[in-house]
């Protein structure tokens, strides 16, 4: 089953990297049975701050709702895969910006990986 999924095509950033990751674990299927859908939905949240109330650190929280439907567009599976990433704020400002495109880019390969997971454990 696992490698007849069709993954949705990205529409951002976000989703790139999620796809990408789905697709290393998965492969790009030759004959797909069944479509992956998904919702990402990401949250920057500062966790440090100095006593001059400048942050020095932030915390990534993601989640992705996805449906695993067949051809007929029934649900046969679903679910919630969500975790977080932290990244530094302190140095420069494209320092920073290069962490928190890389806290993105592994929160999306975390979450990728739980969703292969739950399709994994639900495949029998």
């Amino acid at each position: 089953m696992l490698g007849a999924i069709r993954v949705a095509n990205p529409d951002s950033k976000n989703a790139f990297d999620l796809v990408e990751r789905l697709e290393e674990r998965l492969g790009r299927p030759q004959a797909a049975r069944f479509d992956l859908e998904y919702q990402i939905t990401t949250n920057r949240i500062g966790v440090g701050i100095t006593p001059e109330n400048a942050i020095t650190r932030y915390n990534l929280t993601g989640q992705v709702n996805w449906q695993l439907k067949d051809d007929s567009g029934a649900t046969r599976a679903e679910g919630l895969a969500q975790s977080f990433t932290s990244w530094s704020a302190t140095g420069s400002t494209v320092a920073g910006l290069a962490a928190e495109e890389d806290a993105a880019y592994r929160l999306m390969r975390i979450l990728a990986d739980q969703i292969v997971t739950r399709l994994i454990a639900t495949a029998g």
